[in-house]
């Protein structure tokens, strides 16, 4: 697989995702950039979630369909299904579109995954997916992935 780097200005690999990112404050989402794509790439996609959360996996974010173009994403991308410039945003387990920062409950902190997925094709999925939805429809199109892990606790 092609190798494919995530950065956020907001915090470093393993690091403490400010508060302005969370569920305590703005709840807006970080930005994030990659510097390239692997050849072939039509699409990108990112999901967000906590292996953490008392319930099990809590998905905080999925966005996907980006274009090939992109580059990264500007902090605070609306809560809206269309993403300005190409792509949708699905369903969180917030039950809202868009991105729901970080909100465990007081105690450890938890971590929080977001993954990059550099896709062959587009997924041809509508606004509002789920997680597990943009998971089938990546099947056989992810060319290269990677991750950047934030922490935060209350």
């Amino acid at each position: 697989m092609a190798a494919l780097q995530l950065t956020s200005p907001a915090f470093q690999p393993d690091g403490d995702i400010p508060k302005k990112f969370t569920c305590t404050a703005e709840d807006v989402s970080p930005a994030f950039s990659w510097p390239d794509a692997p050849a072939g790439t039509q699409a990108f996609a990112l999901i967000a979630d906590d292996p953490d959360a008392p319930a099990g996996t809590w998905v905080h974010w999925v966005i996907y369909d980006l274009p090939s173009s992109a580059r990264g994403l500007p902090e605070g991308v609306p809560k809206q299904e269309i993403v300005q410039g190409g792509g949708y945003q699905g369903r969180n387990d917030f039950g809202r579109i868009g991105y729901g920062g970080p909100c465990p409950p007081p105690g450890s902190p938890h971590r929080y995954f977001f993954k990059l997925y550099a896709l062959s094709a587009k997924t041809g999925l509508k606004s509002g997916a789920t997680k597990a939805a943009l998971l089938r429809a990546m099947e056989g199109k992810i060319l290269a992935q990677t991750e950047l892990v934030g922490k935060f606790r209350r």
